[in-house]
């Protein structure tokens, strides 16, 4: 072998962001001129140069390069012993390469930035902030969170009050200030304070200096400034419409009412008076002779000799009162429930919900409607003269109908509900139903049909 070489034995230190030099001698012990060039290797390879790059070599001259290492400032330069590796290949016989290996220290570094957001924070409660760590060096990092410059008025705390950080990486903490009393109405209170971040430094590791950060809470008052004039023209506005109504609505009111008693009105009151009047009269009477036929001689002559077309054989036809359902008696209010399931895709489900007796006539004045599942579909409510209500699911849950003029279904008619199912829907905090559930009630009053004649 013609050429040989070595690196220099000194050790070599290097921090990232810096520089070191690392000399390599180079012999020719050949009979020719050598020209040899330089390769690295290895992790020290992307941020090593050597200059020169070549070096041409009389027989029996010695000549040398400088290898420049310039590791980046940058988390991905781990520190430590890195291996180094240096070949130099003769140009004239590649077979002769000579390889040259040694370790180069790369030391640690700390380089911390951190921010606050926000810097401000206003709240009638709490102020709330983040405190964000970036580690910029190359080792792990702990750093302790802390907070001055708090009053007494305001208390801080961090969540977590220490932070671990890899290489390259970022965390956050929760800073919360607190206020120590309430501010129910007035102008607001600032509390400034200051954020430290502080670097736990490892053995051998030069120390940090921490880094500080300013923010303020501003408190606010619970009460908006607002509040006492809105309850004060809302005061005002009731006191204008108490005298709106005393000044303007009141006398109508009452002039309406005193031009609704009307000579007619007061004449048909009368009349109604003394209809009641003399019909409790009539039956006092013949309660007075029943007794006194009874009773007597009469009452039983009375009682033998009735015959064809006599009168005695008449019932009693004044004073009597027809019972409820007959005719002429007065109506009787009646009700009735239904509840439908529906499967969805399947045909429309329809039951029947009140049939009229015969000789009855049924006036319809309520019509309740319960979808209590919030279930989507349609829903049906018909009669024999067709439909009464067509309504879509989804757009209520319970709705109620109420007429001041009655429906009337006449004797052996029937009131149907029919429920069309798209949709099952699902009650709050309770399992999900398989069918649709719909629920009718139904309020009126039965009566009997007018005799003919």
């Amino acid at each position: 072998m013609s050429v040989s070489a070595s690196l220099d034995e000194s050790s070599v230190v290097v921090e990232p962001g810096g520089e070191a030099e690392l000399p390599v001698q180079v012999l020719n012990s050949g009979t020719t001129v050598e020209e040899c060039r330089f390769e690295v290797v290895g992790p020290c390879a992307a941020w090593t140069t050597v200059e020169p790059e070549t070096l041409s070599l009389y027989p029996g001259a010695t000549g040398t390069a400088v290898l420049r290492l310039r590791p980046p400032r940058s988390p991905e330069t781990a520190p430590g012993e890195i291996p180094l590796g240096l070949r130099v290949v003769p140009t004239s016989e590649h077979s002769e390469t000579t390889v040259l290996e040694r370790g180069v220290t790369v030391r640690p570094f700390t380089e911390v930035t951190s921010e606050l957001v926000p810097r401000g924070s206003n709240s009638a409660w709490r102020g709330r902030h983040k405190v964000a760590v970036d580690n910029r060096g190359n080792t792990p990092l702990t750093v302790a969170l802390s907070a001055r410059g708090a009053t007494e008025r305001a208390k801080t705390a961090f969540e977590p009050a220490e932070l671990t950080i890899p290489p390259g990486e970022a965390k956050f903490a929760t800073l919360k200030v607190r206020p120590a009393k309430r501010l129910w109405r007035g102008t607001p209170v600032t509390h400034p304070f200051q954020a430290v971040v502080t670097p736990r430094m490892g053995d051998g590791q030069d120390p940090y200096e921490p880094v500080v950060l300013d923010g303020s809470y501003e408190q606010q008052a619970i009460l908006p400034r607002w509040l006492p004039r809105a309850l004060a023209a809302a005061v005002l506005v009731a006191a204008l419409l108490v005298g709106f109504w005393y000044a303007l609505l009141r006398p109508t009111v009452r002039s309406a009412a005193r031009e609704a008693i009307t000579p007619q009105a007061v004449e048909s009151a009368v009349k109604q008076g003394d209809k009641e009047s003399s019909g409790g009269q009539d039956g006092q009477q013949g309660g007075r002779q029943g007794a006194s036929g009874g009773g007597g001689q009469d009452g039983g002559q009375d009682s033998g000799s009735a015959g064809p077309g006599g009168d005695k054989s008449r019932g009693p036809s004044d004073g009597s009162s027809a019972g409820p359902g007959e005719p002429g008696g007065p109506a009787v209010p009646t009700s009735a429930r239904v509840q439908v399931r529906d499967t969805v895709g399947g045909g429309a489900a329809e039951r029947t919900a009140y049939t009229v007796p015969e000789g009855k006539i049924f006036e319809l004045t309520d019509i309740v409607v319960q979808n209590p599942q919030g279930d989507a579909g349609t829903l049906v409510i018909s009669s024999d003269d067709g439909q009464l209500l067509n309504l879509a699911l989804e757009n209520f849950r319970d709705s109620d109908y109420h007429f001041v003029t009655p429906i009337q279904v006449p004797a052996k008619g029937k009131v149907t509900i029919s429920v069309s199912c798209r949709e099952v829907g699902r009650p709050v905090k309770a399992p999900a139903p398989s069918q649709c559930s719909e629920s009718l009630f139904l309020g009126g009053k039965i009566s009997a049909t007018k005799a003919d004649g």
